[in-house]
């Protein structure tokens, strides 16, 4: 299978662009308006196939029905009123001191005062506001007390005057002594001012409370629940029911007047995920941001499980959405990169799949595929096995079930839904049987996308693999030497924070090139047996040199990912081949060096790995040269070969620090220490000098 990175490298494109390309794509693929809807008419058969609801709604009522509602309540709704108790005193002090003013006699202000009491103790209202209440059935409106509270009691209209009414009164009820022209003279109606005041806020407020009380739908439909099926007769409930789904299925996918702008925030959103996920890997996973393999393999495990949401949401198959396998992007990225990463890709790919729910079912999907998430990411903790993977399909599995149950339990708090909704956990059990497919997208994807997991690295670190047992076998003092490098890597690795398998696996390969020319090596030389006596030195230095690219093409022939090829490549960087090159300068002291024919043709190591295998084997090696095997000849030979590949600027494209370095050689002289030392020698078994004459009759 051709590998996909040969063609994305090729590629000159801004990383950038993959991401809006990205967005495009997911926009294409996201339900827009009327997607949901049918078309129905009352009184006619349903001509689709079976519906049943995707998510809980309420049946609305008919606005006619509302609205019937509605006029009810308001024919009975009485008006709140207030008393203003300063109205009367206030006219009946102006009265009085005008009255004074105008000689009005005593006897005058004395009955006119006498009847304001009793009239405004009734109540003055406006007659504008009379009329109003008079149109009302019960001809009543509720009067709040004078002491400010918020008790009202219901007055009949007819137990108030108004100001003609109670200017009539005052001129009826006067008695025999009072002149009425002259009483009428007085213009009584400067004094005659409304004291029932229309408390519009208060009616506001209470009107509000009661039409707010008319509810707005007559029942419910449950999720799963049965709504119509092929060729049933669309009557006026169905219909009722059906206009509500399109109305509920519209308000989550936007309206008809409204598309451009469902458009719109549709892009917003895809938008503001994919650029959520491009700014982690531009900020926090530099190396795969500049990757652009990485990149398309992370972008299409983000578009991949969206479009299979948008296909099934056009499908109206809402129920089936946990059929579909969220894990398996998590569980691919997760190994092929790192689980951070994994997680953030999980948790935009879901946000944007919830996009395509129904509101209902939104809070729903992302708490228990997020959760879902978290668990394959904590089950794949240490991947070592491809067997771990039917494991985190397990933990997968038993997730989707704990929390889809929780989530039943807290949201409605009835057990009995767990039975209804039973056929979700067979979708659970579909997901988990894709899930465990998973192994065999894990190998596709290293074929195709030229990653290397580390089950992978784990399967070729296996001594008994072809390649490696021919090593041993050609080239046995190489393949000892890979070994103990392997062990030195290791160790350094984990405590430097790197990645052990992959740096151990790539010192197993690192000499495979010598076994064109084993001999050539002093690790492989029998005692006595110089190979390069006679050849000069560049002669000697190009057999050495020449491992590198022979180790390379061996690799290739056999199928060993890049990773390991980088290793093979880098393990001696741009360095030189010392013993011959020095013996040259020695021996041709008048001579100009072309230290090109006594250079390794790299690349320095660009990875903490590679120049962690860098050092390891040049101290190895070395070590095995040294007559002093104590703590300080080695701590010694370490510091100094290792500073000297520092300053060689070998490690100037390598991501490893000077402290990480130090931490190297700590583990290092360690290491060797443990590994160089001197055994205790066996005492040997004393033998009888003297036999006793039984034992020589024996």
């Amino acid at each position: 299978m051709a590998k996909i990175d040969k063609f994305i490298g090729k590629v000159k494109v801004p990383t950038f662009v993959f991401f809006i390309a990205a967005i495009l794509i997911i926009m294409y693929f996201l339900p827009r308006e009327g997607k949901y809807k049918y078309s129905y008419d009352e009184n006619k058969p349903w001509q689709y196939g079976l519906l049943t609801a995707p998510f809980k709604f309420h049946i609305h009522k008919s606005d006619a029905q509302i609205k019937q509602e509605k006029d009810s309540i308001m024919q009975s709704f009485l008006p709140y009123y207030m008393v203003d108790g300063t109205i009367a005193k206030k006219s009946s002090t102006q009265f009085t001191q005008d009255a004074r003013a105008k000689s009005i006699p005593d006897d005058y202000i004395s009955y006119i005062n006498r009847k304001f009491t009793e009239i405004y103790k009734a109540g003055i209202i406006s007659a504008e506001n009379y009329d109003r209440i008079q149109q009302l059935t019960k001809k009543q409106l509720l009067l709040r007390s004078e002491n400010g509270n918020n008790i009202a009691s219901a007055k009949h209209i007819a137990s108030f005057y108004t100001p003609r009414q109670a200017y009539e009164k005052i001129i009826d009820d006067a008695p025999a002594h009072i002149d009425i022209a002259h009483l009428k003279s007085i213009n009584l109606n400067d004094y005659l001012n409304p004291n029932i005041m229309s408390d519009e806020k208060t009616s506001s407020n209470m009107k509000n409370d009661l039409l707010q009380q008319v509810s707005l739908y007559e029942g419910e439909i449950q999720y799963g629940e049965k709504i119509i099926d092929r060729g049933e007769i669309v009557d006026a409930r169905l219909k009722n029911i059906l206009d509500s789904y399109s109305k509920e299925a519209e308000g989550k996918v936007g309206t008809k007047s409204k598309p451009g702008w469902l458009i719109f925030g549709e892009l917003i959103m895809i938008t503001l995920l994919i650029m959520t996920l491009m700014v982690y890997l531009k900020f926090y996973r530099i190396k795969e941001y500049k990757d652009k393999k990485s990149i398309v393999f992370i972008l299409l495990m983000v578009m991949i499980f969206p479009i299979i949401t948008g296909i099934m949401a056009d499908s109206k198959l809402f129920t089936l959405m946990y059929v579909i396998p969220f894990a398996i992007p998590t569980i691919l990225i997760r190994t092929f990169i790192d689980s951070r990463t994994a997680v953030t890709t999980h948790v935009v790919t879901v946000l944007i799949c919830s996009l395509m729910l129904p509101l209902a079912q939104m809070a729903q999907f992302i708490v228990v595929q997020i959760l879902v998430g978290y668990m394959c990411i904590y089950s794949l903790r240490n991947l070592s096995e491809r067997s771990q993977l039917i494991y985190c399909a397990l933990f997968i599995l038993a997730t989707y079930f704990v929390t889809f149950t929780g989530w039943i339990l807290c949201t409605e708090g009835d057990i009995s839904l767990i039975k209804e909704n039973s056929r979700l956990y067979i979708y659970f059990c579909i997901n988990f049987v894709f899930v465990t497919f998973a192994y065999l997208l894990v190998y596709i994807c290293e074929r195709v996308f030229g990653f290397m997991s580390e089950v992978s690295m784990i399967e070729l670190s296996n001594t008994n693999r072809p390649l490696l047992q021919q090593l041993s076998e050609v080239a046995p003092g190489t393949f000892q030497h890979s070994m103990q490098v392997s062990t030195l890597v290791v160790s350094a690795a984990h405590r430097i924070g790197a990645n052990a398998t992959l740096v151990r696996t790539g010192a197993l390969y690192h000499d495979i090139g010598k076994m064109v020319n084993p001999i050539f090596f002093t690790e492989n030389q029998m005692e006595g047996i110089d190979p390069h006596a006679g050849l000069t030195e560049k002669e000697s230095a190009r057999i050495i040199i020449d491992h590198v690219a022979e180790g390379v093409r061996i690799a290739k022939k056999n199928n060993l990912p890049q990773q390991i090829i980088d290793f093979i490549e880098t393990h001696h960087g741009k360095g030189k081949a010392k013993y011959f090159y020095n013996s040259y300068v020695n021996n041709h002291p008048e001579e100009e060096v072309d230290e090109a024919d006594f250079t390794y043709p790299g690349p320095n190591p660009f990875t903490r790995e590679t120049a962690i295998l860098m050092m390891a084997d040049t101290v190895e090696a070395a070590s095995r040269s040294l007559k002093d095997n104590s703590k300080e000849a080695i701590t010694e030979l370490v510091n100094r070969l290792i500073d000297t590949q520092l300053s060689d600027g070998l490690f100037k494209n390598a991501p490893i620090t000077f402290k990480d370095i130090e931490l190297v050689k700590e583990v290092f002289c360690e290491k060797l220490v443990s590994m160089r030392h001197l055994r205790v020698a066996y005492p040997e078994l004393k033998k009888d000098v003297e036999a006793t004459p039984e034992k020589d009759s024996m």
